[in-house]
This record gives structure tokens, C-alpha cells and sequence, in this order.
């Protein structure tokens, strides 16, 4: 059985998505999946693969109790074996909450999950293994999600969908729209990953500390979002992006991303998720590519080298 989910870009709204701020998220090329072979055993035995094939972690559970009895993990990521292991725990026993039946057998599984993107480019590693746990146990991931951690869960919805999306969260439930936003001038944008992965529990933290001065303005990212869909030049795609950065800023209190590492960048730069990690978004030209590289930033992807 396999199950597989699309990894996400947040283009607009980033932060105020968990105010409700209505956003425009897009699925990518890039996902993960999940593979299940039932075995006779009462055991889970998981292994999580790389992009490269390589397996970067490993845990056994016995059945049905889900009790941890091994795990290892070979990555220079932090963390440790333990954490992890304890991580995948409370999703599985969240997911068996939600739904009893799920791993109550008397055999067991063979799990493996495989990255399609390397672990530090913040396209989803998380929102598509708990969207993909959450198809195998059939519940809502979107449940599984909140029980398990936080988010807006725009993650989620892209990992379910195959088109962009304007997503909005009303009354703390998901409201998802599926919108056709295909530029014309794709050829003129640019994914620039700034060589870090953000952590994106502490930017949501960060955020919170300014939450009153975001309920204002959702408004005027509501507009800005509506805008940046039916933008029909990289000429007003580029006041957009201007004016959602100085808004996003005026919020999170940080500089935006263009002033502090690319202030001499002849396009605009848009930050894209929690600010300071991850990808940009960048409008430009065939130069464009020169500049980022000259710079020190080589993982570049065109629009339709990202964007599913």
C-alpha cells in the first residue's frame, strides 16, 4: 500500500494564515511517501529514506501497545534517535486515538517513507508524513495535525491538493479554495533556498508576540492575496510583493529578506513561510540565476521546476 503527499509553498499571508488571513499556498513537485507492507510479526518497523535513498532513521514498535524498542539515526541534523522516535509515537498514538482500529493487529508492518526534496529545503517533511499516516489510518489529518502539533495546516491542504490553493482558516476550521494561478510570465520567477532550514515553531512564537498588531492589518493581506492570484505582469507582481513584505515586516518586526541580504538584487524578493530560512521567491531574468549564484545560493528552481 502507499500513500503519497505533495510538499507546500506559502506565497502570501505567511503568519497571519493562523489569524485567518485568507493565503495562497501551491503545492510542489516535491512530496513524500509512505509505503506499508504487512509482515507476521507484531511489530512496526519503520525506516524514514532520504531523496538520495539513503536511510536516515529507523525505530521498531511492538504491536499493539506501540511501545518504542529500538531506534537510530544517522543525520547531521539535530536531534536524536530518542526525540524522533518520540515524535513518530505521538503522531501513531494520536492517529490510533483518533481512529481505535489503526495498528490494534496481532501482526505487524514494514513502513518506509521516501523524500522526493533533501530534509533542509522546508517543503514539508512534516505536514506530508502526518497527511500520509493520517490517509493510512483514515482520519483527518488536519485533526491529526492539531492534535499532534500546531499550524495553520495549509501544509495539509496542499499536501491533499494538486492545484494552488487560497486557504483560510474561519472559526478554527479549514476553508480551501482551488484557484488556477499559472503567471504567464513563470518564466520570470525564481525558488532561491537560502541554504538553512527554519524552524518554523519558533517563528510561529516569534509571531505571537506581535498577534494585535496582525488581526489589524488581515484586511489588507486579504487584498494583497486576492491581488498577487490575478496579477497579470511581473511589473505589478513586484508592487505586490513590495507591500506585503513592508506589512509582513511592520508585523514580525524583522527587516524583510531583500534589505538585509540582497539590497543591491535588481528584481524583488518575497521571504516565503517563517522568515529567515527556506526559499525565497524572486522575480527577474535569465541574470537572475548569475547573481544568486555569485552570492553563495546554488539550489535555484524555476516556477515550473517547482510548482506542481
Amino acid at each position: 500500500m502507499r500513500h503519497y503527499s505533495n510538499g507546500k509553498l506559502l506565497l502570501t499571508g505567511e503568519y497571519v494564515v493562523l489569524d485567518g488571513a485568507t493565503s495562497l499556498a501551491i503545492p510542489t513537485k516535491f512530496g513524500q511517501d509512505l509505503i506499508v507492507e504487512p509482515i507476521k510479526e507484531p511489530q512496526l518497523i519503520w525506516g524514514s529514506f532520504t531523496h538520495t535513498g539513503e536511510c536516515w532513521f529507523e525505530a521498531s514498535f511492538d504491536l499493539p501497545k506501540l511501545r518504542l524498542t529500538s531506534a537510530t539515526f544517522n543525520s547531521d541534523k539535530e536531534g536524536s534517535a530518542e526525540f524522533i522516535a518520540e515524535t513518530l509515537h505521538d503522531i501513531l498514538q494520536e492517529a490510533k486515538k483518533l481512529n481505535p482500529d489503526f495498528l490494534n493487529t496481532n501482526h505487524g508492518y514494514i513502513v518506509k517513507t521516501n523524500l522526493t526534496f533533501p530534509q533542509n529545503w522546508g517543503l514539508g517533511s512534516s505536514s506530508t508524513l502526518i497527511n500520509n499516516i493520517a490517509t493510512w489510518a483514515n482520519i483527518n489529518p488536519f485533526t491529526l495535525l492539531w492534535n499532534a502539533f500546531s499550524g495553520s495546516g495549509y501544509d495539509i491542504a496542499c499536501a491533499k491538493h494538486n492545484t494552488p490553493i487560497l486557504y483560510k482558516l474561519e472559526d478554527k476550521q479549514p476553508h480551501i479554495e482551488e484557484v488556477n494561478f499559472n503567471p504567464s510570465f513563470s518564466e520570470e520567477l525564481f525558488f532561491v533556498h537560502l541554504n538553512q532550514k527554519q524552524n518554523s515553531r519558533e517563528g510561529i512564537a516569534h509571531y505571537k508576540k506581535h498577534k494585535e498588531e496582525a488581526l489589524r492589518l488581515i484586511p489588507e493581506i486579504d487584498n494583497l492575496t486576492r491581488e498577487f492570484l490575478h496579477t497579470n505582469t511581473s511589473k505589478d507582481l513586484n508592487k505586490i510583493i513590495i507591500e506585503h513584505e513592508k506589512l509582513i515586516s511592520s508585523i514580525i518586526k524583522i527587516n524583510p529578506i531583500k534589505e538585509t541580504t540582497f539590497p543591491d538584487y535588481f528584481g524583488e524578493v518575497k521571504g516565503l513561510g517563517a522568515w529567515g530560512g527556506d526559499f525565497i521567491l524572486a522575480t527577474g531574468n535569465e541574470d537572475s540565476i548569475n547573481y544568486f549564484q555569485q552570492k553563495g545560493f546554488n539550489t535555484i528552481l524555476s516556477y515550473k521546476e517547482m510548482i506542481l
